[in-house]
């Protein structure tokens, strides 16, 4: 079983920092989201984009935006609070698939439901959530776990994984990477739009190893100006 993620998969966080396509042993690159987030979603799809241009392969996790604000309810509009219950059910699925179909499955999952949600503008409701089942060659009796609080036990733990490597200030997506000596370093982020593609890609990609390796770094900011996007 992986210390960091909880698989049980012989893969673990590691390797040399590749910089090039094909240079250097593929770095494991861990990734908590929540499917509702739509900065989660571009993010993945630039780490997607890194795949193709970096030594990298990337491990998906679920982490839950409504276990992450359930002690700040109070703080929030009553339309975000019913955003994180509606959240909820395709969290479950997530966590559902990844224990019983492994980290590849959810990798096709999420696919198709931020397909679905974020490029679509669907919402995540049980026809969408069993769509984006049957498109990932999954059996769709999986979206009534979103009504069950059977894995909620599940979603808590994944969820804490993440969390515990980068803190409670943050939101979705965290990344995990190798610091310096091997042992994981975390961040929230990177939060960026419109994706970047290519080698673009691949420099963004090179600069989060290289603050992971810096120790003591913990944040660069600035207000955001934009809606998340894909172009």
């Amino acid at each position: 079983m992986d210390p960091v993620t909880g698989w049980e998969t012989e893969a673990s966080l590691g390797g040399t920092y590749g910089v090039g396509p094909g240079e250097g042993e593929p770095v494991t690159a861990d990734f908590w989201f929540d499917p509702a987030c739509p900065w989660a979603w571009v993010t993945s799809r630039w780490m997607k984009q890194v795949e193709t241009v970096r030594p990298v392969r990337v491990r998906w996790n679920v982490m839950s935006l409504a276990v992450l604000n359930e002690n700040r309810l109070e703080e929030l509009s009553e339309n975000y609070r019913r955003g994180l219950r509606e959240a909820r059910g395709p969290v479950r699925v997530c966590v559902a698939v990844a224990a019983d179909h492994g980290p590849q499955a959810l990798d096709r999952l999420y696919t198709e439901l931020g397909t679905r949600r974020h490029d679509e503008g669907r919402k995540l409701d049980r026809d969408t959530v069993r769509e984006a089942l049957k498109a990932a060659g999954l059996p769709v009796e999986l979206a009534d776990e979103a009504d069950s609080t059977d894995r909620d036990e599940e979603v808590r733990a994944s969820h804490d994984r993440g969390i515990g490597l980068v803190g409670q200030d943050v939101g979705t997506p965290v990344i995990a990477v190798p610091g310096p000596e091997g042992e994981p370093v975390a961040f929230f982020g990177p939060v960026v739009t419109p994706m970047p593609r290519g080698e673009a890609a691949g420099r963004l990609w090179d600069g989060v190893l290289l603050v992971a390796g810096t120790p003591g770094f913990y944040e660069l900011k600035r207000s955001r100006t934009e809606r998340p996007r894909i172009d």
